[in-house]
């Protein structure tokens, strides 16, 4: 890059630098409150559960800010709108920010398949339990023919979000 100064005038690698560790420091703080998520979840804790997806989603937000803030830092970069792989943007670069970029965007990347592991594991969990709710439902009321009910009457979707089973008769 050293004959282009066009993109190096807007580059900013401090900036970049606190980007980058904005987003792993909200990742971290996202897995913990994931965590929390899932452990209401699956300890049925439901007293302050919309506080807790309050608060994903609040982080989803501010990380969403910082990805647009990176992705923008990067196109300066490189001078174009066009997506390059991150280690040929920053090839140019002097070896010392180089290396401390190469350094944060691994961590970056391993916190996120971190995160990515947690979600997909309790995906797998939750449709499982969905699955298993169907099946007794099916079990208990076969008459029903896989259909639900409010408790008016009325036919309702089948996808199991919320679910009050009542056994009075």
């Amino acid at each position: 890059m050293s004959g282009n100064n066009g993109p190096r005038e807007a580059w900013d690698f401090d900036r970049c630098v606190l980007v980058l560790t904005g987003e792993i420091a909200l990742l971290r703080e996202i897995f913990a409150a994931q965590d929390r998520v899932q452990k209401a979840v699956l300890d049925r804790e439901w007293a302050d559960f919309d506080e807790k997806e309050a608060e994903l989603n609040r982080l989803g937000g501010e990380f969403a800010a910082l990805e647009d803030e990176r992705a923008w830092l990067f196109s300066a970069l490189s001078g174009t709108q066009a997506e390059k792989p991150f280690y040929d943007l920053i090839m140019g670069l002097p070896a010392q920010e180089n290396r401390e970029l190469s350094r944060l965007y691994r961590e970056l990347k391993m916190q996120i398949l971190q995160m990515r592991s947690l979600s997909e594991s309790f995906m797998a969990y939750l449709n499982e339990a969905k699955t298993m709710a169907a099946a007794y439902l099916e079990a208990v009321c076969p008459a029903r023919g896989g259909k639900l009910y409010t408790r008016k009457g009325r036919k309702i979707s089948q996808d199991l979000r919320s679910l009050v089973f009542n056994n009075q008769f």
